[in-house]
């Protein structure tokens, strides 16, 4: 990067500017001591690891700008993506996004720390820690934007999810009353072509109180003593008995009574719908 490539050359004059130095001390001694070696090697040692120090620190910056441009290209790239764990990806590279700019914030604060405490005076080293600023700054920035666009997009997919879970609750309530009212149609159908008939003798008939008298279908008859039936497909009766009669209201057209071979009565039901309009319930008296 360029800040590190300048902070770099920063370094190499201040330390080639502290050799130098030393170097011109040394020259003015004919015949220097080793105590003033010993010294000068001793302040060229200590800038050594100063500007080290420096260095290291400068390089885990770069790093750490590298790994947020990395990850705001990955932000982008699955903010465009699709997939079930699209949302899972944003939120995981935000998260790394965040923890790379504070750790890179904190590495220019001792950068700027450990600049303060050395021996070592640059303002070209100043102007870099002031761009690095800068620079984590804008990065800064750009998140919080980021995290506001992505804000706005988790609330409206959330509005969507609400209504498609909306959508689906009516789906279903309409299913439920959909097939609550098939079964009522079913069922008032069903009763709509329903009927109910008996035949016996007048005895049997009495016993049930289904004739009493000359009345027919009085209040407290026997209902359990009738057979249901479908009436669009109940269309023939057998009476099993030479002789029948009936005893409830129907139109006679829309009937007959048949003897087979043996002289047994059947009941024919030629139109059902004629048949069956005075009353759903049928008494025929047979010997």
């Amino acid at each position: 990067m360029i800040m590190r490539r300048i902070a770099v050359f920063a370094l190499g004059a201040i330390l080639l500017a502290s050799c130098g130095g030393e170097k011109k001390e040394e020259a003015k001694g004919l015949d220097p001591s080793q105590e003033l070696r010993d010294s000068m090697q001793n302040i060229i040692t200590q800038k050594d690891n100063e500007i080290n120090e420096l260095m290291g620190t400068l390089n885990e910056i770069d790093e750490g700008f590298s790994l947020i441009n990395a990850t705001q290209e990955k932000l982008m790239l699955a903010k465009q993506g699709e997939g079930a764990n699209k949302s899972q990806r944003i939120k995981e590279n935000m998260a790394m996004l965040q923890q790379a700019l504070q750790k890179n914030k904190e590495l220019v604060e001792k950068l700027k720390k450990q600049l303060n405490s050395s021996t070592l005076k640059s303002e070209q080293l100043n102007r870099t820690i002031e761009n690095l600023t800068k620079q984590i700054e804008e990065k800064s920035k750009e998140m919080q934007s980021l995290r506001e666009e992505l804000d706005k997009k988790d609330i409206h997919i959330s509005e969507l999810d609400e209504k498609v879970a909306n959508l689906n609750t009516n789906v279903v309530t309409l299913k439920e009353e959909s097939t609550q009212k098939t079964e009522v149609i079913n069922k008032q159908d069903k009763e709509l072509h329903t009927a109910w008939f008996v035949f016996g003798t007048k005895k049997e008939l009495k016993e049930q109180h289904i004739i009493e008298g000359s009345k027919v279908l009085q209040s407290n008859f026997n209902k359990n003593y009738f057979t249901k039936i479908d009436i669009r497909n109940e269309k023939e009766i057998k009476l099993y008995s030479k002789s029948a009669k009936l005893l409830t209201a129907h139109p006679a057209s829309a009937y007959a009574l048949v003897q087979d071979e043996t002289k047994q009565y059947t009941l024919k039901i030629l139109n059902p719908e004629q048949f069956w309009s005075t009353s759903k319930y049928l008494v025929i008296l047979v010997k």
